[in-house]
Order: structure tokens, then sequence, then C-alpha cells
């Protein structure tokens, strides 16, 4: 039985066995090499090509053999391993349900929403004796997050993405949620300084009546999107105007590190009851509870919704179409925005590691080290700088503080998709082991965290909105998170079929139900609307919803995962 205490010490012990390589290397050839390499060398490599199917059920994609990219080619080169990625068609449960049923599955699966299905179905194999013998570099970067992916039984059976290494680097952008505006209205105003929730919606409402029509289409004062499963950047609005991060379905003190729910709190009530009084006055749009994910792209895109509440990664597209229609007042500005004065906004998430996710290897997978040596290649700092940055010289330069940095032209050929297909950052930036934070020189992992490249990207008009506002990124506006050990309590293990998943499946029923039919009620109906959702909702078990994740933040406080 491998124990979490066996995986440390043979983390150690490489340590050691690294150490002696490095001089013996040293001495014999009269060379140093780094500790990378002295460990990579440790692992005997079989180069004879092989290719594997590697299932990505958490993320749509064009499907590819990752040697027709130029990091995969590479990679291929130094491990003789492709793979041959596909991407999820349909339903999940679905396809996962057909593998599981007829024992028939991909060499590799990033199981996303499935994985519990999967691991009670014994798809996966346990990764530890392969990830002392051949994943030292992998060991080394998820050294500090063993224990919060390792299963009860003492295995690990999946690689998560994200182990944040060296120093937490927050994005200078905005990528989480926010309220956000249209610049222009900003501009308009004299770029007034908007702190709470009635002094947002006060400027949105001010400028929609005066100005009805956005080129020639009727203005949308405020949306928001409630679409299928990114219902939860509606719900989760309350907890964030109340000063809380994205924990999920739950507010944790900070004190006493207990878990309550706020979907039927007096912060949800005034957030609806704001929303209802927009309604009233015909300043939201009447579509926000029955449009789709492409329609509510589609409005942002247009330049005549105002305002709204989103996370940054989800209306990406849209942010692109804005800038790529040339009016520069039309393009959107976060801003952390409370109910009340004093409240320290937490839009910004905290360091976290989202250990119930990953990528593990299935019982199908023959000579399954090929693809351990594979992850433990790319995890090495050298190839993670590939998939990030690019190559030196290239795609960003390096001034004589060793700090990372990108021209305006070298930001334009890394942001192309083309570019980034063809080179293999969209395949390898995400669903593969990877690593967050900085590089041991102290730069940004990932690029667009690098405040001299976030800066760099800022055209003058950019300039304009940061200089009003004193700022030199959009992501000074916001507080510095708190600490936050157990962040994010959603990624507490929820098994399909608990108590805690049935919960939230009957209680994401009645919140679709109750909410739309709340902001949308005359006023005087607003509170028997209101009573009703809540007896609705009290009706499930909530204290031992509760009580769960009381019990999983306190845990992770003690430093159990």
């Amino acid at each position: 039985m491998f124990k979490k205490k066996s995986l440390i010490l043979s983390m150690a012990m490489s340590s050691l066995l690294v150490a002696a390589a490095c001089s013996n290397d040293a001495a014999t050839d009269a060379h140093d090499q780094d500790e990378n390499n002295a460990t990579n060398d440790a692992v005997e490599v079989e180069l004879e090509p092989v290719t594997y199917h590697y299932f990505n059920a958490g993320a749509a994609g064009k499907d590819l053999n990752t040697n027709e990219t130029y990091i995969g080619k590479m990679l291929e080169e130094k491990t003789g391993v492709n793979f041959k990625v596909e991407h999820l068609v349909g339903d999940i449960n679905q396809r996962t349900g057909v593998m599981i049923a007829s024992g028939d599955y991909p060499d590799v699966i990033v199981p996303d929403a499935a994985i519990d299905a999967l691991l009670d179905a014994g798809a996966f194999i346990p990764l530890n004796d392969l990830l002392e013998e051949h994943g030292p570099n992998l060991l080394e970067a998820y050294g500090d997050y063993l224990h919060m992916f390792t299963h009860d039984d003492g295995n690990i059976y999946y690689i998560p993405f994200g182990a944040t290494v060296n120093e937490f680097q927050p994005n200078p952008n905005i990528d989480q949620g926010a309220f956000w505006i249209q610049r222009g209205i900003l501009k308009e105003y004299g770029f007034p300084e908007i702190n709470t929730l009635d002094e947002y919606l006060d400027i949105i409402t001010r400028y929609a009546k005066e100005n009805p029509e956005i080129d020639g289409m009727r203005t949308i004062p405020f949306t928001g999107l409630t679409y299928d499963w990114r219902f939860f950047a509606f719900t989760n609005v309350p907890n964030h105007l109340a000063g809380y991060p994205n924990d999920g379905g739950v507010m944790v003190d900070m004190d006493t590190h207990e878990a309550s729910v706020y979907a039927d709190s007096e912060y949800a009530k005034r957030w609806l009851k704001a929303l209802n009084e927009l309604n009233a006055e015909g300043l939201l749009d009447q579509e926000m509870f029955v449009m789709n994910y492409d329609e509510y792209l589609e409005k942002l895109s247009s330049g005549r919704v105002l305002g709204f509440f989103d996370y940054g990664w989800q209306f990406g597209t849209a942010s692109n179409a804005l800038r790529d229609a040339g009016n520069p007042d039309r393009e959107y500005m976060a801003l952390p925005v409370v109910f009340d004065e004093g409240i320290k906004d937490q839009y910004i998430d905290p360091p976290a590691f989202t250990g119930n996710r990953g990528v593990g290897i299935t019982v199908n997978a023959e000579n399954p080290e090929r693809i351990i040596q594979f992850w433990d290649e790319l995890i090495k700092e050298d190839n993670q700088r590939l998939v990030m940055w690019g190559i030196e010289g290239e795609h960003y330069n390096v001034d004589e503080n060793g700090r990372f940095y990108q021209t305006e032209e070298q930001i334009e050929i890394v942001n192309n998709q083309n570019f980034r297909d063809e080179f293999g950052m969209t395949t390898f930036e995400w669903s593969w082991p990877r690593i967050n934070g900085t590089f041991s020189d102290g730069n940004a992992v990932e690029a667009r965290r690098q405040p001299e490249v976030a800066f760099a990207s800022y055209n003058d008009d950019d300039k304009e909105y940061l200089e009003a506002y004193g700022i030199s990124t959009f992501a000074e506006l916001f507080s510095e998170p708190d600490e936050r050990p157990w962040y994010p309590a959603w990624s507490a293990n929820i098994e399909q079929g608990s108590p805690q998943q049935i919960f939230e499946e009957r209680a994401d029923e009645i919140l679709r139900r109750h909410y739309a039919r709340i902001v949308l009620a005359d006023p005087a109906d607003f509170d028997k609307e209101w009573d009703d959702f809540v007896q609705a909702y009290r009706s499930l078990d909530v204290d031992a919803y509760e009580n769960f994740f009381t019990e999983v933040v306190q845990a992770r406080v003690r430093g159990e995962w």
C-alpha cells in the first residue's frame, strides 16, 4: 500500500540522487548540468514511437495529434510519445457511461464532471509507483499538494492541473468575477469612483435614460448570464457583493471557519430586490432568463449593453469583438462593486489548488510509464516556458534584470489563434500537468500574469482610463485577496448520489425557478415571491449541507485534505 509519507520520503531520496548525479557528472564530464536535466537523466526514457488516445471531456477543441504542433513534435523527439487528442462532443455522462459499460477506455482521460463515475468504475490505474520511478519533475512540482489528491486508500489516480510553484501571481487584468461597465460611461461623467451597488446602478440608469439607443439599437442597461451550468454567474453575485470570493454555494466566516449558504440570505434578497426595481423601471434585459450563451455573447458584442456581472474568462470572445470593432469607449471595464462602503472586495481569487479534477491514465493503457515520462518532460521549466511564453527572442524578450517582456508585435503574434494552435500553446496550456505561479527566476509562468506584458498590451485608449484612475493595470482597482487556506470550498469531493450532490441539484432547480419569478415580479409581489422561494429552499436539508462544508473547511485549515 502506497502512503503519503512514502511518497514524500521518495521525493527526498530523489533529491539526494539528483545531487549525487550532478556531482558525478561534474567530476567525470567536467561540465555542469542543472538539476532538472540531471533528474531527467536518471530516468531511462524509451524512444520507440508510440501514440496514445487522449480524451478530453472537460473542454471543447480541435481534435489533433500532438506531434502536429511545434511543442508536441519536440516532446515526441525527446520521449517518443505522441497523443491523438479527442474532445467531447455531446453529453459527458452518456459518453463516459458507454465507456464504463463496455470497459473500453481511451488511454488517457480528462474526465471533468464524470471523474467520480470513472473512479468508481475502476477506470484509472494508481500512479504512485509510476511517479516514484518515472516522474521526479512531477513530484517536485506537485510536492506541496500531493496530500490534496491522494485518496483514502493511499493512491493517486489522476494529476490535477495548475500546481502553484514559487510565488502566487495574480492576473494584472481581471479574468474572474466583477461588475463590468461600458467604460465610455465613466468618461462621460468624469471618471467617478464607483464602489457600491447603488453607485454602479445609478450611473448606468442615468446613462440609459440619456441614451435610449446606441448605434440605432435599443440600449440594454443591465443583463446577466443565466444559461445552463453558467447560471452560477448569476447566483454568485450576492456573495461577491458581501465581500466574499467564489467558494461555491457557501460563504465562509473568516474567524470561525463555519460555512453558510447565501442563496436565501439577506444578501441575496437585497441583490434580487435591486434587479426587481430595475425591471420595474424597464431597465433590465427582458431576455436575461431565456437567452442562451451565444445570444448573451452576441448582445455584449453589439456594444449596446451598459453593464453586467460575469467572470472575465466567460466572455473573452465578446471582448475581442468589441476591440476589433474599433470603438474603445464601448469596451468594458471591471469594477469591484460591493453592497456598502467599508466592505473589502474579494473578487481576485486567493491562491488556490483544485484537487478534485485532473487527468488520469486508464486500465487500457499499455506501458503507462511512457505517458508519465512525457508528462514529466512537459512539466520542466524550460518546456513550461515554451507553452506559456514561446521562444525567447521570437515571442518574448528578457531585459537586463532578467524580466520577461513582449513587444506589441510579439503580443500580436502569440495572441493569434492560428499561431497558438500550430505552436501548441492551445493544446498544452490546460488539461495537462502544468504549473502556475512563477518560475524559479521570478517571472510569471503565464505571460498574461506578467505586469510588464499587461502594460505593453494596453493601447492609448486603455491608458486614458488607467491614468484617469491612477493605476498601471486594471486589476489595481481591486483589493488583494485575503489568505484562505481552504480555498476554494467548492473543490470538495462531492460524489454523485451523495446528499450534498442531491442538495445542489435540487437547490439549483429551485433557484432557477424562483429567482426569475422574484426578479420579474410586480414590486408589490416581491415579498410574497421571496417568501415562497425561502419556503421551497428551506424544505431541503440546508443544515446538513452547511455542516458538510464547515467540516471540509475546518479540516483544510488543520492541513487535512
